[in-house]
């Protein structure tokens, strides 16, 4: 495939779709939004002033420190039209982590966001390669002597850097990097690819017109960069933020700016499906049941007639939201059939940054929202005979970990296939893909037996009394089975549900160990919990909603001391 010029392509989009709203967010001053032209002559504008003014060399790095924003994408671009390699960042990271990252990648300069420019000073006093630090917003009165990309000059023009397509466009550094960073290193080539296999994967997804996009994910995230911002503007779609998580705030936007379709993490479907049940539950009994009785019934109708059926739900929506692709994490089927149920269809998708990011998706005729979809059309993918790991190839795959080629001969063999590290299997007649655990997390018993945890936690899910699950192994130090593994399952319970108890600590665990106990006999006897611990405080997860199992085992360990 002949890969278009990165350069054209951000040239095309700008002419194409000038006067239109590209980027927006509300601030309390009201809506900022960005046309495509706008954010065509900011990105040139940062360019012009990296290249001219602060004299960087082409191929040296820029990190971005900032929650999403439409000064986010210009950012981007800037950096691209510089002939950078960009390195987005999570500002929820502490300074310590932060250290660890940037002294790997040694980036030439930061933009940051006014939220997190303490830190970003802090960052250049601790690491000697950071020369500039640039604000994304305009400069306050104790900020002055920063420039910012309102105040630097406002000059357009310049030689623009081109770079080759196996050029490291970006470094994306994963969870758990703390000590040890793991960059994964995205080439121009594995980002085009993205966008031309999504491109005919939409097609099956949206259909033709103007869309309202609503970005909720951080743009430091993989996901949320190729597809809620590169795909989604290569399309010509305008894109909003939100500056809140919250239900309330995200459904305002939504309702403000008649959202149609998102990109999100099933965290966030499962906190909106009980939202939506404890609201009903709130409601007389005649509309309960009504709710439930059209619920039943609403699996035999087409999907514009569950949209009339539920009307009131999809108002809250703003009347024209009709979709999402769930990534990041599993999604539970429960959670895929509620909103397939009401007239809002989730497309389940799969990926890692390793891939850049996304694998599959569902789609086409043949969907169950139990797999993640068949392959992207430039992907191979197969099952390893002997693991069952599911293995892929293709001009998507990363070119490999920043500066550790150990890591990755570890996970690239010389054939160029990719080890996902997910345990899957292939539907032979559809190429469905269905993931069914990670091979580091899995647990092995004493008797030899194999357990992956999601399988576990799927099931306890599926309480409307848990707010979170996390099953793990944890090694016994006692008995015949000294150093043996064995299923142990932590429990949040719901807000909800903790009030019914009164405080009552011994009375909850109990009341939660029986129902763990319920749940499990679901399970084969050897994939049931054998210990059950109950926290009344968040389990620790990553910015797009993932466990932090390493964090979780520490937890684990003090909790058995």
């Amino acid at each position: 495939m002949k890969y278009e010029n990165v350069f054209s392509l951000l040239e095309k989009i700008t002419i194409l779709n000038n006067e239109k709203i590209s980027l927006g967010m509300k601030s309390k001053w009201g809506w900022n939004e960005f046309t495509y032209k706008g954010l065509g002559l900011l990105s040139r504008r940062l360019a012009s002033y990296l290249i001219n003014d602060l004299q960087i060399e082409k191929g040296e790095r820029l990190a971005i420190l900032s929650e999403s924003k439409p000064e986010y994408g210009a950012c981007v671009f800037g950096s691209v039209l510089a002939g950078l390699t960009t390195v987005p960042l999570d500002n929820k990271l502490t300074i310590y982590e932060l250290e660890s990252i940037l002294s790997n990648c040694e980036p030439t300069v930061i933009l940051t966001s006014s939220a997190n420019i303490e830190k970003a000073k802090t960052l250049k006093s601790k690491i000697s390669s950071i020369k500039y630090i640039i604000l994304m917003e305009s400069s306050s009165d104790e900020n002055s002597e920063i420039p910012s990309l309102y105040s630097i000059p406002e000059n357009y023009n310049a030689k623009w850097r081109r770079r080759p397509l196996n050029a490291t466009a970006f470094i994306i550094y994963t969870s758990g990097t703390t000590g040890n960073p793991k960059g994964v290193e995205i080439t121009f080539k594995n980002m085009l690819s993205q966008m031309y296999d999504l491109q005919i994967a939409l097609k099956e997804i949206l259909p033709p017109g103007d869309m309202r996009m609503l970005s909720i994910l951080p743009m430091n995230h993989l996901f949320e960069l190729t597809v809620g911002f590169f795909t989604f503007l290569n399309h010509g779609f305008s894109i909003y933020y939100t500056q809140s998580l919250k239900p309330k705030d995200i459904l305002d936007v939504m309702v403000e700016k008649k959202i149609k379709f998102m990109i999100t993490v099933p965290a966030f479907l499962k906190l909106l499906k009980t939202s939506i049940e404890n609201e009903i539950s709130k409601k007389p009994k005649l509309v309960q049941l009504i709710f439930n009785l059209s619920f039943k019934f609403a699996k035999f109708l087409p999907m514009k007639y569950r949209k009339v059926l539920f009307s009131q739900i999809h108002k809250k929506f703003g009347g024209e939201f009709f979709g999402c692709i769930s990534g990041g994490a599993p999604l539970d089927p429960i959670v895929g059939e509620f909103f397939t149920r009401i007239g809002i269809k989730i497309y389940q998708g799969y990926g890692l940054s390793e891939t850049s990011p996304v694998v599959a998706v569902n789609r086409g005729k043949v969907q169950d929202i139990k797999s993640v979809g068949p392959a992207l059309n430039s992907f191979e993918a197969k099952i390893d005979e002997n693991t069952g790991e599911l293995m892929l190839k293709g001009p998507a795959v990363m070119k490999g970990y920043y500066k550790r080629d150990d890591l990755t001969l570890e996970v690239i063999n010389n054939d160029g296939w990719l080890h996902t590290g997910d345990i899957a299997h292939i539907d032979k007649k559809t190429k469905l893909i269905y993931i069914t655990g990670r091979i580091k997390n899995m647990i092995v018993l004493s008797g030899g037996k194999k357990v992956f945890p999601e399988e576990i936690e799927s099931v306890l899910e599926q309480s409307p009394n848990f707010a979170e699950v996390c099953v793990m192994g944890m090694k016994r130090n006692f008995g015949e089975k000294d150093g043996c593994e064995e299923i142990v399952a932590i429990v949040v319970p719901s807000d909800e549900y903790s009030k019914r108890f009164k405080n009552n600590k011994k009375e909850l665990e109990a009341a939660i160990t029986n129902e763990v106990k319920y749940l499990s006999n679901r399970l084969a006897p050897y994939k049931r919990p054998i210990k059950i611990i109950v926290r009344n405080d968040n389990l620790p997860r990553t910015t797009t909603r993932k466990l932090k199992r390493t964090e979780i085992k520490k937890i684990l360990c003090e909790c058995s001391k």
